[in-house]
């Protein structure tokens, strides 16, 4: 995983004030938890969420007879960690042909995260193709081609304006055609709440479906961690019309409010893909919820 020798980011941030809590009471009681309940809420983590980890930590320390401060901060992190625990519903499918469409508003790093999946995949020795499927936003294609001719895969691409599913069909014939392993679909990244771009990717579903049935499927939900709250939403939305599958959290190197992440794996019960912290192809990782423990605890362990 890719916490540690980087900036930590949020991971970082939450053990740094959960850890100011813990010097500043040592004692293990409600006062304590009450404050740590607020960090977790105010690190964008969420009211429902926050309230479930202190009652499980409250669990804990009654049934565990935890009595010792240092011993608080490491449950929440073995809490936390399992709540993002989805098992393995946290890989990638290892059936091919697959298709993965990729979803989320603009500026939220989807395409990068495109061009690093793509990356990722060749580096295991796969064939990749990409679909510039996002025909609505002005030279979304001629952004992706430059990141295809980058990371060395061709993009299949149409007019400017034109029919988004048009793009996935075409795709779809050539990666058939060319016997490729991974189809990789961009879409258009408008606000959430534009009911023509929840129409396009019901639409797009439905050609894949009818297409290329035998092929493997990810729909990724891109979240840009910065957006805090609202990345809640964009999960709400988005997952009515894409059966969303997994979530690829960006922009995690230079936020305390991460904790978003924790919220939506959890009240939506969707897996983290995978973790961006950065721009290079290697600061996009698959998600380990050992590490991410172990990143909050990191630390504590140095008292």
């Amino acid at each position: 995983m890719i916490f540690g020798e980087k900036k930590k980011g949020f991971f970082g941030r939450l053990q740094e004030r959960i850890s100011d809590v813990i010097t500043r009471r040592p004692k293990v009681d409600e006062a304590m938890l009450d404050e740590l309940e607020e960090i977790l809420i105010t690190s964008d983590i969420g009211m429902e969420t926050s309230m479930r980890i202190i009652e499980r930590l409250r669990s804990d320390i009654r049934e565990q007879r935890i009595s010792e401060a240092g011993d608080v901060e490491a449950q929440i992190a073995r809490i936390v960690a399992q709540l993002v625990d989805k098992g393995e519903r946290l890989k990638m499918p290892g059936a091919y042909p697959l298709i993965v469409l990729m979803i989320g508003v603009n500026g939220g790093g989807k395409t990068t995260t495109i061009a690093k999946l793509a990356k990722m995949y060749i580096a295991q020795g796969r064939s990749v193709l990409l679909a510039a499927a996002d025909t609505f936003r002005a030279a979304a294609a001629d952004q992706l081609a430059v990141w295809g001719q980058r990371v060395g895969v061709d993009v299949i691409r149409g007019a400017e304006g034109g029919d988004p599913s048009s793009v996935i069909f075409d795709a779809i014939r050539a990666a058939k055609a060319r016997g490729i392993d991974v189809l990789i679909c961009d879409t258009a990244g408008r606000l959430q709440n534009k009911r023509n771009l929840m129409n396009e990717l019901e639409k797009m579903g439905k050609v894949i479906a009818r297409e290329y049935p035998e092929a493997a499927r990810e729909n990724l939900l891109v979240l840009d961690a910065t957006t805090g709250k609202n990345a809640v939403s964009q999960a709400k939305e988005f997952g009515t019309v894409a059966d969303v599958t997994g979530l690829v959290v960006t922009k995690l190197d230079g936020t305390a409010k991460g904790g978003v992440a924790v919220t939506v794996s959890d009240e939506f019960d969707l897996p983290i893909k995978f973790i961006g912290v950065g721009e290079k192809p290697e600061d996009l990782a698959p998600f380990d919820p050992a590490a991410f423990a172990e990143s909050i605890l990191e630390n504590s362990d140095k008292k």
